[in-house]
This record gives C-alpha cells, structure tokens and sequence, in this order.
C-alpha cells in the first residue's frame, strides 16, 4: 500500500496515528515507504474513540497542513468516513486506504457530509496481481 503512494507521490503534511502498536507500527512504516520526514503525532484520543473525538482532533489542527493522514482502528474509522462522505462505506479492511477531499478552507470547517471519495485502495486488490511499477518500487524502497 505503501509502494503504491509512493508512485503516486501521495505525501501528506502531517500523520496523525493512534497510540496503539500496531497503529503505530503502520505508521511508522507508511512514513518510511512514502520519504515523509515530518514528525508522527501518536494520540491516545485515536485509540477506542468514538468518531465525534476523531473529529475534534481533526478540527484543532493547524491550517498549515493541507494533507493529513489518519491511522487509527475501526469501527470508528468506518463510521467517521461515512459521517465526512455521502456514500455507505462499508468497512475499511486493515491497511485499506481511503483518500477523502474535504470542501473546506480550515479545519475548524469540517461538517457532516463535506467529503468525497477521491481514491479508495485495499491490500485485496494486489493480492494476485502486483503491478509491474509496484513490484520494480518495492526494490528499491527500503
């Protein structure tokens, strides 16, 4: 998933991660697979919380991040994506990754239904198939 952003060149201005391991972990490697060289923000408020805390985190932010990555556990991912996009996401698998372009010039803005979809990937997708690009980046990603 990571190798996948990186050929994107998706980078974000700010990664916010739950304090959890795993989370943490996630993080951590994300960060590295991708050349993000800012600081991970580990919050205990994205561990077990519900979508209303997420989005409180999300609103104090700095307007200076443009892009901010949200690592954290589901259900509330799930349910805080269906809060910010007009659509029934389902569910995010582990490690899926859903890009949501918010309508907004600050963060304190966010809203009900603000969001839509740009991108949505899950590690099933690359399971039999891994595209030449990926497999030629993966290489050379350490």
């Amino acid at each position: 998933m990571g190798s996948y952003l990186a050929l994107q060149s998706l980078k974000p201005d700010l990664i916010l991660s739950s304090l959890a391991l795993h989370a943490q972990i996630t993080a951590d490697t994300l960060a590295k697979k991708i050349g993000y060289k800012g600081r991970i923000h580990y919050m205990d408020e994205l561990y077990n919380s519900r979508p209303e805390k997420l989005l409180n985190v999300l609103t104090l932010q700095d307007d200076q991040y443009k892009t901010i990555f949200l690592i954290g556990h589901n259900p509330e991912l799930t349910e805080f994506a269906n809060f910010l996009i007009d659509e029934n996401f389902e569910k995010f698998p582990t490690a899926g990754i859903l890009a949501i372009n918010l309508d907004i010039d600050a963060w304190s803005e966010i809203s009900d239904k603000i969001g839509k979809v740009d991108f949505f990937l899950q590690p099933k997708q690359f399971k039999y198939y891994v595209p030449q690009q990926i497999r030629t980046h993966l290489g050379k990603v350490q």
